[in-house]
C-alpha cells in the first residue's frame, strides 16, 4: 500500500509540473532565428484561416501571442509558433 501511495504522489508531482510548464507563456514557441519568422500580419492571417477571429496580435519571447475569438464565440489566447503559425497552446482569455 505504501508503494502505491508513493507512486501516486510521484505521479501527481510530475503532472503538476507538466501542467505548470504547459501554461507558461514565457517559454519560447520556437528556437528558429527571427529572420525565419512570419510577419505579424501573415501570422494573424494564417491563424484566421484556421477559423479564429483575431482581436490583437503581438510577438513576445519567440512566440506569437494572439487574442482571438474561437468558432464557438469564446475569447481565447493563442500562443503560436511564429515560423509556421502552428498553435502551441490555447487558454481562456481572462483579459
Amino acid at each position: 500500500m505504501r508503494k502505491f501511495s508513493l507512486v501516486l504522489s510521484a505521479f501527481a508531482v510530475c503532472a503538476a509540473a507538466t501542467a505548470a510548464n504547459a501554461s507558461d507563456p514565457s517559454r519560447a514557441c520556437t528556437t528558429a532565428p527571427e529572420s525565419q519568422w512570419l510577419k505579424i500580419a501573415d501570422l494573424q492571417a494564417k491563424v484566421e484561416e484556421q477559423g479564429y477571429k483575431v482581436r490583437k496580435a503581438k510577438l513576445k519571447k519567440a512566440c506569437g501571442e494572439l487574442y482571438a475569438v474561437d468558432k464557438s464565440g469564446e475569447r481565447i489566447e493563442l500562443f503560436v509558433d511564429p515560423t509556421n503559425a502552428k498553435i502551441v497552446e490555447t487558454k481562456k482569455d481572462e483579459d
